[in-house]
């Protein structure tokens, strides 16, 4: 929010260039959905208004070393660049497109067992891991036509042109540090916020038409350029989080577990301890000497995971808890308890040894009633002690979800829809009057 005392000014941030929005377009001022009226930035707590030439990877890089600039060059410094990709609208410059026209033709069902054998093979899960059927809102890649297929690997280009065109920024912001000898003594965290974006703006008539009145296209013409709507679905959502279950909005494996790199803090190695995003900032008050805060944190530093001085974060009987919008999951060492509501899942308990079958392939909850049962007491103590809020009888997050945008839009339009009714009314008492006449 933007309120008062909302803003990161607001919060210790020094400088700061931030978007108070859901989301917006990556190459103007403009809303990326129907419920803003502007996409609304703010520089320092202050309205700001973006250049001519804006993108938004390009841009955020260059405020960041602006700020950079700023600041003395014996001051510790915490920079958060948070950027836009690859959340939706999907833009990219052509240039960073362009390598990924053909990649994708093969569709994502191809695109999944390459990249599950590839996490196999490298370790990031177990060799024999299973992969996680696809989903049910992602039709078959052989059952759409060849100009829908071409569309769909069109937008999936777009989508690893925009997640380059960061990773080339974020070089460029890594030379600015080593220009300024910065870049030796600085950690880089990088993470991502959430698994894969299933959504879709164009299955619903009243998101096509506001598109079409803010002069958007969803075609593949300039995919990715400026006023080109482009998104990746179900169907590549499944296939980047492969060989996990599901994606964004669940608290299946590909809703929740996302990649973690934490540079120049200890010698190079893939590690996988079990972490969550609660740990990153004591990890970053340990390793910046403050380990004693006035802060209680849920999280723990994981400094001695990265120096080798330990394998695990969290000791195999603790347990740990999450939920978003009623979609819940409770994690204890190989033990994984999830339950998705509808329309995601039946809203029952399932039980997963994800040492086994991180894809969620297998659920054991019939067979081990007992550790199910012993979970769901964890989950519930967990949730009472944060102030998790249990979900009405029939509760849909996507309903909800819809109702909540709705009375956005009415709020935000209302009186220019009530107008055109009346208008269209009043042309319609004439017609009437005429025809009588």
């Amino acid at each position: 929010g933007h309120g008062e005392g909302d803003l990161p000014s607001d919060h210790g941030f020094d400088r700061s260039f931030a978007l108070d929005a859901s989301g917006a377009d990556n190459w103007s001022q403009a809303p990326y959905m129907p419920y803003y009226a502007t996409a609304p930035w703010f520089e320092d707590g202050e309205p700001a208004t973006l250049p001519e030439d804006f993108y938004s990877s390009r841009f955020i890089v260059d405020r960041m070393i602006g700020y950079l600039d700023e600041t003395p060059g014996d001051q510790p410094f915490f920079a958060y660049l948070a950027f836009q990709a690859i959340h939706i609208p999907v833009q990219a410059p052509a240039s960073f497109i362009a390598p990924y026209r053909e990649r994708y033709r093969e569709g994502w069902s191809a695109l999944r067992e390459e990249r599950a054998r590839r996490a196999r093979a490298s370790g990031l899960v177990p060799a024999s891991a299973p992969l996680a059927p696809l989903p049910p809102t992602a039709p078959a890649w052989g059952s759409l036509a060849p100009e829908a297929q071409a569309l769909w690997a069109a937008r999936m280009a777009a989508n690893a042109g925009m997640m380059t065109a960061m990773d080339h920024e974020l070089g460029r912001f890594q030379a600015a540090l080593a220009q300024r000898g910065l870049a030796e003594d600085t950690v880089f965290v990088i993470v991502s916020d959430n698994g894969p974006e299933p959504n879709r703006a164009d299955d619903d008539w009243r998101m096509r038409l506001w598109l079409a009145t803010q002069g958007y296209r969803l075609d593949a013409d300039n995919i990715g350029g400026p006023g080109s709507y482009a998104f990746i679905g179900p169907g590549w959502a499944a296939a980047a989080a492969s060989p996990l279950d599901r994606y964004k909005f669940t608290a299946s494996e590909g809703g929740v577990r996302v990649p973690l790199i934490i540079a120049g803090a200890g010698e190079a190695r893939v590690s996988g301890a079990f972490t969550v995003a609660t740990d990153i900032a004591p990890t970053l008050l340990d390793l910046a000497g403050q380990r004693d805060t006035p802060v209680a944190f849920d999280g723990r530093s994981l400094v001695p995971l990265l120096r080798g001085e330990a394998e695990a974060v969290y000791a195999p009987d603790e347990a740990v808890g999450l939920e978003v919008a009623g979609n819940a999951a409770l994690y204890r060492g190989q033990w994984k308890l999830v339950r998705n509501l509808p329309p995601w899942g039946d809203g029952r308990w399932q039980l997963f040894n994800l040492a086994e079958d991180p894809g969620e392939t297998r659920n054991l909850a019939a067979e081990r009633p007992a550790l199910r049962d012993a979970l769901a007491a964890a989950y519930a103590r967990y949730a009472g002690r944060v102030g998790v809020q249990p979900m009405p009888e029939g509760y849909r997050s996507t309903v909800q979800l819809d109702r909540n945008a709705t009375a956005r839009l009415l709020a935000l339009h209302g009186p220019r829809l009530a107008a055109f009714a009346a208008l269209l009314f009043v042309l319609a008492v004439v017609l009437l009057f005429r025809r009588r006449g």
